[in-house]
């Protein structure tokens, strides 16, 4: 995964999603960097963040994506500017 911040400026993380375990009322999603800093990284999602997610994941663009299973074994190209 790649990450960017604003506040971090031009800086660009790798990232890798570690576990999604439930606590309460959110999931909590960790994440660890992995360049150029190593963090460890916790989102704690509601139900309205999951919604607006799986309402994502079901746009025909994402599904196509999702759905091209010959990219599933090449390493991604760096998606420029994002």
């Amino acid at each position: 995964m790649l990450m960017r911040s604003t506040g971090l400026g031009k800086t660009e993380l790798l990232a890798e999603i570690i576990g999604l375990k439930r606590q309460g009322d959110y999931l909590i999603m960790e994440v660890h960097t992995i360049s150029p800093v190593f963090w460890k990284i916790r989102s704690g999602l509601s139900r309205r963040d999951l919604w607006m997610l799986i309402k994502a994941l079901l746009k025909m663009e994402v599904i196509g994506f999702l759905l091209n299973f010959p990219a599933w074994s090449k390493e991604p190209k760096h998606p420029g500017e994002f």
